[in-house]
């Protein structure tokens, strides 16, 4: 049973391979669908040079490799239209295909570019959309691996820098999700792919190291399954698969690199898998190994007994084999049903055509349970992200209740997190602990195996904020923070105020001039909170940062300002119809006739279908500025006179742009050569770094109208090396 390797199908290959388990409705689904898309992103074309198309086409494909319901490759076809094509929105996908898929596709949007302090904040509010999304339909992230997958797969075409970034990030987030969901097909691809960006060197190194001794391990390997295979017959098993088990070159780099071991200390590089038919022959095939081979002394591992927090069940044994067989090496056993969740993971779990799971589904995403329960408790965004990581990345523990129930923590997780785990009241009220019988301070960190008793009083005085620094757990934090935000709210609402006035006084503004509701209900509404007093008291127990709320509150006064002005210019009189006599001046007709000097204010730079007014300069003619122009708002309204375009081409305007991007080598010569490409030329550029990693970058082009300069605007906007795009005054 060996490995799918996922690809890429047409759409005959796509439906012939879905008929093998969806019904015909579904078919019509995932058809319509792929129409869609291509219809959609026609005229798109990725880095590769590729139709855009095919990235969602691939990504669907990995979800029919997975065997996923029609609904849930419906979406992966269509999951880049909202972020991607201009006019398909939401509301179109929902028209067009219902509820259920717009659902999905909505969970893996990643939100707008606007309304954020920066590109940290945007993506941490990201992840917590999808988490969201994650907790109604875990679907979500299934699409949401499929899709990073393959964007890993086409990352030779991306800038070193931009390379280096979603690489870390795909080992920061995505393969721990893959490995907290049991999806190891996805997460083993995923790691090897990063890895070759992150620490090139070392990639190479490990990829020698291994195929260095290939053939010797091969024919090891053979012997093994030769041996193995004979005396399992023997004993009457005649269903059953032996192969040898490749060894990702992650888990090796880090073995090497993080735990400092030799290669050779590495005992599973040579190893082979047995698959059978029930659980029985799991453990008759472990003996059968024992006998034949010598076992290894603390390598042994009950996966099926004790299943891991992913699902994942298996038996593991490490042994030697004497002359013949000299390196160590592993064996695995597990049943087919075993083998399907262990590559597959929540895939293989998860049953759309009924809507419902086994009875322990619930018990296996505790986990994402937990990040659910604390996110909503977490306003800042930095917190959120260095919390999601903890909860991905920690190992778990299994620890005993006293009547000999089995609870799982992360692994370094204290009895206070257990008390905690049990229900807010216990860790409330706790006052002590026993491990194992004997009293333990609550700093403790529990190991798997131990007994856990928590003692309470119901004369506690509660949590100390103390313990924020004993416990490790994310739920555990979110609690004590609750039992504060609770029981000390007017002190935290005063405290809270205390903290912004001192931030924003740091700031050269007073609180006063940004508390008002015109610049905080947005920050109320995306955080739920009620009145401005919650806002206060969040800060008070540290559930947001004073330098956020003041951050986004100053952002907010400023663009409500500049709104105004331009309120204010459109309060201006509308220009009259201008009778056209003569003909007109670089492209204006102006009121009363030709005859006077026109030139553009550099201010604005306005462009054919900009709406213009215009401004009597003593010795120089008219100016002529955009109607939201700051210098035409406050002009004496004696020296404005009406102006219009001319319907004929008047030739070349200039109009500035303004470009954050990702920084890459001569990534300004890049999106001017672009622009230039569409048909565009660009007749000036520079660039400034913002900060590490990031390009601001200041262009001038030539365009014949307004529509021309949106045109560019949105092919800018469409590239993944683009975080903003708009026009500028220069």
């Amino acid at each position: 049973m060996a490995r799918t390797a996922f690809g890429s199908y047409t759409l005959d290959e796509m439906i012939a391979r879905l008929k093998k388990y969806t019904p015909s409705e579904g078919l019509e689904l995932v058809e319509k669908a792929f129409e869609f898309a291509t219809r959609a992103h026609f005229g798109q074309v990725r880095r590769s040079g590729e139709p855009y198309v095919t990235h969602p086409i691939s990504v669907a494909s990995v979800l029919v490799e997975l065997q996923l319901d029609a609904q849930s490759i419906a979406a992966a076809l269509l999951h880049d239209t909202v972020e991607d094509v201009e006019g398909v929105t939401l509301e179109v996908i929902e028209k067009e295909f219902g509820t259920e898929i717009k659902t999905l596709v909505d969970g893996v949007t990643k939100l707008g570019k606007l309304d954020f302090i920066d590109r940290e904040e945007q993506q941490a509010e990201s992840w917590r959309k999808m988490i969201l999304a994650m907790g109604k339909d875990i679907r979500v992230i299934i699409i949401k691996l499929a899709d990073r997958l393959h964007n890993m797969r086409t990352l030779t075409y991306q800038g070193k820098d931009r390379q280096v970034a979603i690489a870390r990030e795909t080992l920061d987030i995505y393969a721990p999700l893959a490995h907290r969901l049991g999806m190891y097909t996805i997460k083993a691809e995923i790691e090897d792919l990063a890895l070759r960006y992150i620490d090139p060197e070392g990639y190479k190194d490990v990829a020698t190291k291994v195929g260095q001794k290939r053939i010797e391990r091969e024919e090891q390997i053979k012997t093994i399954i030769s041996t193995l295979s004979e005396k399992i017959r023997e004993m009457g098993i005649t269903n059953f698969e032996i192969e040898g088990r490749p060894k990702h070159l992650y888990s090796i780099y880090r073995k090497m690199v993080i735990q400092n071991r030799a290669f050779d200390q590495i005992y599973d590089l040579i190893a082979v898998r047995v698959i059978v038919d029930t659980i029985p022959e799991c453990y008759t095939v472990l003996g059968i190994a024992h006998t034949l081979w010598t076992q290894m002394p603390g390598r042994f591992k009950d996966y099926i007994s004790t299943p891991k927090f992913n699902m994942y069940q298996s038996l593991h044994t490490t042994l030697i084999g004497g002359r013949t067989i000299p390196s160590p090496f592993e064996v695995q056993i597990r049943t087919r049903e075993m083998h399907r969740v262990a590559e597959y993971g929540i895939a293989a779990h998860w049953n759309y055509k009924e809507g419902s799971t086994d009875g322990d589904f619930d018990k296996k995403l505790y986990w994402l349970r937990q990040i659910l329960d604390w996110q909503s408790e977490t306003r800042d965004s930095k917190e959120f992200i260095d919390g999601l990581k903890t909860d991905l990345y920690s190992d778990d523990i299994f620890v005993f209740t006293p009547k000999g129930d089995i609870l799982n923590l992360q692994r370094g997780a204290t009895p206070l997190d257990f008390a905690y785990r049990i229900h807010s009241h216990v860790g409330n009220s706790c006052v002590g602990a026993k491990v194992n019988g004997k009293m333990v301070p609550l700093a403790t960190e529990l190991e798997t195996g131990d007994r856990v008793e928590v003692l309470t009083s119901s004369n506690s005085k509660g949590p100390s904020m103390d313990w924020l620094n004993v416990v490790k757990t994310q739920q555990a934090k979110t609690k004590i923070r609750q039992y504060f935000k609770k029981e000390l709210r007017g002190e935290n609402i005063q405290k809270g105020r205390d903290m912004l006035e001192h931030e924003a006084k740091r700031r050269g503004v007073k609180l006063g001039d940004l508390t008002k509701p015109e610049y905080y209900e947005n920050l109320l509404k995306r955080y739920s909170f009620p009145d401005l007093e919650a806002l206060y008291g969040a800060v008070g127990y540290n559930g947001i940062a004073s330098v956020y709320v003041i951050s986004h509150l100053i952002e907010e006064q400023r663009r409500q300002t500049d709104q105004t002005s331009t309120k204010k210019a459109a309060s201006l009189p509308e220009p009259k119809q201008i009778q056209h006599q003569g003909k007109p001046t670089h492209g204006i007709y102006v009121e009363g006739g030709s005859g006077m000097l026109v030139r553009f204010g550099q201010c604005c730079n306005p462009v054919p279908g900009d709406d213009i007014n215009g401004y009597i300069t003593r010795g120089r003619g008219v100016t002529v500025h955009k109607s939201d122009c700051v210098n035409i708002v406050s002009a004496e309204p004696e020296r404005l006179i009406n102006v219009s375009w001319a319907d004929e081409d008047a030739g070349n305007f200039n109009a500035g742009l303004r470009v954050l991007v990702y920084d890459s080598p001569n990534i300004l010569g890049e999106i001017m050569m672009f622009i230039a490409n569409s048909g565009t030329p660009v007749a000036a550029g520079m660039q400034e770094e913002v900060k590490k990693g990031i390009r601001k970058l200041h262009l001038v082009i030539q365009v014949s109208s307004r529509e021309q300069v949106k045109n560019v605007l949105t092919r800018l906007q469409k590239r993944s090396d683009v975080l903003e795009a708009y026009r500028s005054a220069k």
